[in-house]
């Protein structure tokens, strides 16, 4: 925001009067002691001339004074006029003379001329003593010098008279006053020259000055199209020259600094990962979308806000931790669709050139199909190493009462081994069904494709079961109830996977059903899909375990699984023969009420001419 700056507190003002109160308290200083020396030197070359006067008046009247003696008394009255009325001069106010009686003998006072020959009423010479001093004027109330000077007799031994002379030193006072007036006259004319000339430096001072702050508030609003005029080669014009090239660096500089943004912001905006970058107080102070993404915030809940809180670790971690020691670490978030994911988080501190810590960056990847799959792995390792030593333990255990001699009894040795076979038959499906399921994550996996009749398809996998539940060997009844779609639907599959996802269905249906339930296939068609269902009676999948019982060895009740004889990989591998078909399989169930398997297939109807 530009305040305009009143003219009263402007440099050019300060200048203007800095140099004219200097002025004049100069000129003041020197007119001061210039009319106190004037005045001093004016009184006193006025009184020492009065003082000479009156000394040399005093020594010509004391030969005419002394004529008295003679008894010629007129004669020297007359003659001592004469000589007080020449001596007389224009700074003379009066002369008056007395003799030793105290007898006004010659006065050149024209209106007290009567006073000659009376007694002398001035106390000042009352003493006929050598006296100078100043006094006022009675009659004027100016100022006057008197000087008193004795008269002595021509031969020097005894004073016969005093000599009285009153001057007009007011004059000289009057003079004094008038040098003054001109010197304060010619000081305030001075001081009016002096403003005009003190404006004009100051501005030629001010107004390169004045551009370059224009310069910087246009530099300030990022406009580097102008330059500061440089008006002569002194210390103004150089700093204007600086100014400029100070200008040009700027904008150099901000034209870098505003490319290396956009490109920081280009990385950060496409980075795969999170970024947020805190002060040295822990607040956020940049974000990218990533990372808003990963957290679940927006901008405007993260920037300004402790890292601590935003990354939900305040109770475990203070950013003086963090700062000590900045190692990875594994955050737990809640996604946008409620999901969990894992984001490993890398701290590292932000250091200038001094050493000085200026905050804190924390990279953020999300790293939860990674953690999934290394639980997985886990899993898989610790199930395939449990589902082996299981029938791997009990054979050992037939097989080492075989060799301490059970296989004699002929009663007990074939139910040892039958079960020793059925153990291996086990361990072999499963070994088996892990090679297919490794054929088909690594892309190796074979398909043979072929149109069938997929209605037949179901049909003589249901008609198997249909056997299987009439034959002897069968403990468990069930019923199988068929509601198909009456149009025929032709899909391109592989014969032999699909077979064997359907078994796996409704073996899991049986096994799972109670005695006597009725297991219901459905076949339909939709704009581009065929469905086929399967239901059972059975107990149900909890809430909790749906999601994952296509998962690799998962079982919702290990003991009966294992007991009936399941690898646990069945519906792991339907899942990815259903895949490489581009359809899918998902489960719905109610416990105690029963679960359902769907199968979906792309499919596109065919004319019955396609054929022709």
């Amino acid at each position: 925001m530009n305040k305009k700056v009143r003219f009263f507190q402007s440099v050019n003002f300060k200048i203007a009067l800095a140099f004219i109160l200097i002025l004049i308290i100069s000129i003041e200083i020197i007119g001061a002691y210039f009319i106190r020396g004037l005045e001093n030197k004016t009184i006193e070359s006025f009184t020492t001339s009065m003082n000479r006067q009156a000394a040399s008046l005093s020594g010509t009247l004391g030969s005419e004074l002394s004529k008295d003696n003679d008894k010629d008394t007129d004669a020297a009255d007359a003659s001592i006029q004469r000589i007080i009325d020449t001596n007389k001069s224009g700074d003379i106010i009066e002369i008056r003379v007395v003799d030793e009686k105290g007898i006004v003998r010659a006065t050149t006072n024209v209106s007290d001329r009567s006073a000659r020959g009376k007694k002398n009423d001035y106390r000042d010479i009352d003493d006929l003593a050598v006296k100078s001093e100043m006094a006022i004027d009675d009659a004027t109330g100016n100022r006057v010098y008197i000087n008193v000077q004795p008269i002595q007799s021509p031969t020097g031994d005894s004073i016969i008279g005093a000599v009285y002379i009153k001057s007009d030193i007011e004059k000289q006072y009057l003079e004094i006053q008038n040098t003054a007036l001109i010197f304060v006259t010619a000081s305030i004319i001075a001081a009016a020259i002096s403003i005009v000339v003190a404006v004009l430096v100051s501005r030629s001072i001010t107004q390169p000055i004045g551009e370059m702050r224009e310069q910087a508030r246009r530099i300030a609003r990022g406009d580097y199209s102008r330059k500061v005029a440089v008006y002569g080669k002194d210390e103004l014009g150089q700093l204007a020259e600086t100014f400029n090239q100070l200008g040009d660096r700027i904008e150099e500089t901000q034209e870098a600094m505003e490319a290396e943004r956009n490109r920081l912001d280009s990385v950060l905006s496409h980075m795969t990962d999170g970024v947020i970058a805190t002060d040295r107080r822990g607040k956020v102070i940049t974000i990218n979308e990533m990372a808003i993404n990963l957290l679940n915030v927006t901008s405007e809940e993260a920037v300004g806000h402790s890292i601590l809180e935003l990354l939900d670790i305040e109770e475990d971690y203070t950013l003086r931790k963090l700062l000590e020691n900045p190692d990875e670490m594994l955050i737990s978030r809640e996604a946008v669709d409620g999901s969990e994911i894992i984001l490993r988080t890398d701290f590292s501190m932000i250091r200038r050139e001094s050493g000085f810590i200026s905050g804190l960056v924390a990279v953020m990847h999300d790293v939860t199909e990674q953690e999934k799959t290394e639980q997985e792995r886990r899993e898989f390792v610790s199930n395939v190493s449990h589902e082996l030593r299981t029938p791997l333990t009990s054979m050992r255990s037939y097989i080492e009462a075989l060799s301490e001699g059970a296989w004699q009894d002929k009663e007990i040795a074939p139910n040892f081994l039958k079960v020793t076979l059925d153990e291996t038959d086990r361990m072999i499906r499963m070994i088996n069904d892990l090679l297919n399921l490794s054929r088909m994550d690594n892309g190796r996996n074979t398909m043979q494709l072929e149109y069938i009749n997929f209605n037949e398809l179901v049909n003589f996998v249901l008609d198997r079961f249909d056997m299987m539940m009439n034959s002897q060997d069968q403990k468990k009844k069930y019923k199988i109830r068929r509601e198909f779609t009456k149009r025929e639907l032709w899909v391109e599959v592989d014969t032999d996977k699909m077979m064997q996802v359907i078994d796996n269905i409704m073996n899991n249906a049986i096994k799972y059903s109670p005695d006597g339930g009725t297991i219901i296939v459905r076949l339909m068609e939709t704009h581009n899909n065929i469905v086929l269902s399967i239901q059972d009676q059975g107990l149900g999948i909890p809430k909790k375990d749906l999601q994952k019982v296509f998962d690799r060895f998962y079982r919702v009740d290990k003991a009966r699984a294992r007991k009936q004889g399941g690898t646990g990989l069945g519906l792991a591998i339907s899942k990815e023969v259903i895949k490489s078909h581009g359809g899918t399989i998902w489960a719905e169930s109610k416990e105690n009420k029963g679960s359902t398997f769907f199968i979906t297939l792309p499919y596109e109807p065919y004319e019955g001419e396609w054929w022709e």
